[in-house]
């Protein structure tokens, strides 16, 4: 180790607060892009193994494959392994007692996709060979058919042919029945024997409207016939970007015509075959890391800048002795590297730390309330800890670079005097006249003070901008994150949905009989009808407006015709849905001046672009008429007119809307009696939506009423996705809003303080001066203030400037307006002064301890 070096140590010794305080920073930093980093990738490999245990693990699937075809698939480089399946097709069940189910679905998969797909055995074994097979525990509970293990099926197999229909129905093909009669049959029939070996639970891809119950079979892959037909599931070696040209090449190859891939899975590896997707995904990325790395900077340069001054005597005493610029330069960089070799294990400890007992806690949430069967678990890997490592370096060595050029062209003399640092110049010191008339000398004293230190005054100001650009982008990015997810899902907010198939009202009687079923919590009756509005082009969707730009003949007389849907519900829905999207209720149960909710704002996907859109149905205000009207062989009907009442985009539980060119408005029962003529009456159907703390039984208890043509249809499994989703969304939105809070305020708190400490000698000569505690005080508030504008001045036009460049990546596969988040903006405000304040008095409440005479004496921390 050469002199300089070892003078360097020795100088970090000496000065034991400023290192210590150097090394927060870094510890701050190394332990935000640690505990970042691992939150992303825990979050995704929870994501990635909750999706495996419910759909299966496989990456690609070719459809359709002959023996031949699937011998390639098993040859190619890139498949790890390959899960053979096929739907063998369905066969009565006789004796069954689900009028809804009247069928076995019989699926065939080999050894290999047995341990590929979700596959919970409750009782016995799989099966070994094609003559067994496995039953879905439902056929005894739901079906309430008694088989045990050991008994012999013969059943007659075939595909469901919908009368009339070309193409075979699969299970997610609803029963196709009339008046109480079957419309399909099964064809190509043939005989197979089966021995019961076991029962599994009801797998969870099965819809509650799935005609068949599932049983599984073994498909043994050497007794494949030249003509059979089969799937290939294949789990790929590597997952990247490069797999769908791959699957597609291997495709086009060997004549497959049809390949699926796991999107759900693969977009939590980050992948997606759509640009969109993928451009959306790598922009949010790239914008993410970027504030997150320019954060950590400023954290590590904070720490080296603040405290310059103290380090340029130093460094100008080894100039004396003859230290080259490289030397001086060198010196710094040197403490750089020591310092990350103490601060980066202790960061990575720490944000590992962090992190852990942050996932200890989310576990008994996740298991307690978002019905996962995963856990969170750290994922920490020597790669990524090398990442963390060689990225924490980058940074100490950006960070430390540019003191190190600056100190190292400060010359001797300057330094040992520090009159590069001090400019006592009256124009550099100069304040307006008004500061000492509107906050007293004390404010002044303390604007001249921050002047005259500007760089150590820029570097807490600069820290304060990064600090709030990183709070309001992830604020931001998280809020996006939710909203694009809520416009992905279908909003199913109800367990279960009753209706008549032949499109009857749901009399009060049977109404009335199941919702005192002993499972349900809740439930909603919604009449719906169908009518037509002429709407002006000016008033009409955004996206309406641009086909109409293209196509004038859209519109006639200047107007453009609107679906509108009517959806009336009874006294106590109206009354709780009125109340909470602000109307009036009595205003709504006036049948003489017809009033209505009208849905303005909807989202839909535009099938065209594979966008998911949120827009305004039709732009219209409260009181506003809307003129409704039926066309009947080319007559037109009489007109009605219903009032606005209030504009909302709160749909009521189960209620069905409809898309772009379409307007839903909800009313009373008396209103759609009014607005309906004699011809509409026979069309309003009527739904029944549930809510059951045991929706498979209250399904069931429905069935076993035996109405004709009623249908119950079981959205529960549905539902508990999009809601676990939305939760696990909204656990890693929280977890990551408070990370990157507790960093932000650390950071502020560090900064500031620091910057405090080393204004002791300053602090001590105002006192020797004459300046009273009261007076000191009043100079470190109005300092607070004044960090706190600035920092806010610079840091929130950037803020928006990066929230922005997130919205537009959002807008990739996402369409709503652009709206700041206010309230974080406020609580950014309030923050800011607050923790800027709270430093301020701490670190000033240390200085006061201090004796005049021996912080004069002093020349470092």
């Amino acid at each position: 180790m050469n002199i300089v070096n070892t003078l360097t140590i020795r100088h970090l010794k000496q000065n034991k607060k400023r290192t210590l305080l150097t090394i927060i920073g870094v510890i701050i930093s190394v332990a935000m892009v640690t505990a970042v980093a691992s939150l992303v990738f825990s979050f995704s490999d929870l994501l990635i193994r909750q999706t495996i245990a419910e759909t299966g693990e496989w990456h690609v699937q070719y459809q359709d494959v002959t023996k031949e075809q699937l011998a390639a698939i098993q040859g190619d480089n890139a498949a790890k392994t390959v899960a053979i399946t096929r739907d063998l097709g369905y066969a009565p069940l006789e004796g069954g007692q689900n009028p809804n189910k009247p069928y076995l679905f019989i699926k065939e998969y080999n050894a290999q996709g047995f341990t590929q797909f979700p596959i919970e055995l409750s009782k016995g074994r799989l099966p070994h060979t094609d003559k067994e097979i496995v039953m879905s525990e439902a056929v005894a509970t739901n079906a309430k058919m008694k088989v045990e293990i050991g008994d012999r099926l013969t059943l007659r197999v075939g595909e469901r042919f919908e009368q009339g229909g070309g193409n075979p129905l699969d299970q997610t093909e609803s029963l196709r029945r009339k008046d109480g009669i079957l419309t399909e049959t099964l064809q190509h029939l043939m005989t197979k024997d089966y021995t019961v070996v076991g029962f599994i639970k009801p797998p969870e891809g099965e819809t509650a409207w799935a005609p068949g119950y599932t049983v599984l079979s073994y498909i043994d892959e050497n007794i494949i016939g030249a003509n059979d037909r089969v799937n290939a599931a294949v789990v790929l070696q590597k997952v990247n970007p490069s797999l769908f040209a791959h699957a597609e090449n291997l495709a086009k190859r060997n004549h497959i015509e049809t390949v699926q891939y796991n999107n759900d899975l693969l977009h939590y590896y980050g992948l997606s075959k759509s640009k969109a997707s993928y451009s959306m995904m790598y922009s949010l990325a790239v914008i993410l890391m970027a504030v997150i790395m320019i954060g950590s900077v400023s954290l590590i340069y904070n720490a080296f800048a603040i405290s310059v001054s103290e380090r340029s005597r130093h460094l100008g005493m080894l100039a004396s002795v003859g230290a080259t610029k490289r030397q001086k330069r060198n010196s710094v960089l040197f403490e750089g590297a020591v310092i990350g070799l103490m601060g980066i294990p202790i960061g990575i400890l720490c944000g590992l730390a962090g992190i852990g007992i942050t996932f200890w806690f989310m576990n008994a949430l996740i298991q307690g309330v978002l019905w996962t069967t995963e856990q969170l678990v750290l994922i920490v890997t020597p790669l990524s800890l090398l990442i963390i490592c060689v990225v924490s370096m980058l940074t100490i060595f950006i960070s430390a670079y540019l003191p190190a050029i600056r100190a190292s062209k400060v010359s001797a003399m300057d330094a040992i005097r520090q009159t590069t640092d001090l400019k006592l110049t009256a124009k550099a010191v100069k304040t307006s006249r008004f500061i000492r008339r509107l906050f007293g000398i004390e404010a002044e004293i303390g604007l001249k003070n921050l002047k005259r230190n500007k760089r150590r005054y820029h570097a807490i100001v600069f820290s304060l901008v990064i600090s709030i650009v990183l709070f309001l982008t992830v604020s931001f990015f998280i809020t996006g994150m939710k909203q694009s997810l809520d416009l992905s899902q279908e909003g199913v907010n109800f367990d279960i949905e009753v209706s008549y198939s032949n499109g009857e009202r749901i009399d009060d009687r049977l109404i009335q009989s199941i919702v005192s079923l002993d499972g349900v919590k809740e439930y909603n009756v919604i009449h719906e009808l169908s009518k037509s509005a002429w709407v002006d082009e000016a008033f009409i969707a955004d996206e309406l407006q641009e086909k109409v730009k293209k196509d004038k003949s859209l519109l006639q007389d200047g107007k453009y015709p609107y679906e509108i849907k009517i959806h009336a519900l009874n006294d106590s829905g109206l009354q709780a849905y009125a109340k909470a999207v602000g109307a009036d209720y009595e205003q709504l149960t006036d049948p003489d001046h017809p009033a209505a909710i009208v849905m303005d704002t909807i989202h839909y996907k535009d099938m065209d672009t594979g966008k998911y859109v949120r827009t305004k149905a039709m732009y219209t205000n409260v009181g506003q008429s809307i003129e409704l009207m039926n066309f009947y062989n080319g007559r037109k009907a009489e007109i009605n007119k219903v009032s606005v009442a209030a504009l909302t985009d709160q749909a009521p539980m189960g209620m069905n809307t409809i898309g772009i060119g379409g307007l839903n408005i909800i009313v009373s029962e008396r209103v759609m009696n009014r607005l309906a003529d004699d011809e509409d009456i026979t069309s309003i159907q009527t739904y029944l939506y549930l809510k059951s703390t045991e929706p498979m039984t209250t399904q069931q208890e429905i069935e076993e009423m035996h109405e004709t043509n009623l249908n119950a249809t079981n959205s529960y499994q549905s539902r508990k996705s999009e809601e676990q989703q939305i939760l696990l969304m909204s656990v890693f939105s929280y977890g990551f809003i408070v990370l990157i809070s507790a960093i932000s305020i650390a950071n502020i708190f560090n900064t500031v303080s620091t910057g405090i400490s080393l204004r002791k000698r300053e602090f001590a000569m105002l006192k020797s001066v004459g300046m009273t505690p009261k007076g000191f005080a009043k100079m470190m508030n109005y300092e607070s203030i004044f960090y706190g504008v600035k920092s806010l001045l610079f840091g929130l036009p950037v803020s928006f400037v990066v929230m922005y460049l997130i919205y537009r990546a959002f807008a990739n596969k996402f369409s709503y307006g652009f709206t700041l988040p206010w309230m974080s903006i406020l609580s950014v405000i309030v923050a800011v002064f607050v923790i800027v304040g709270s430093a301020i008095v701490y670190s000033g409440a240390k200085v006061k301890k201090e004796n005049i005479i021996d912080a004069l004496k002093k020349e470092s921390i």
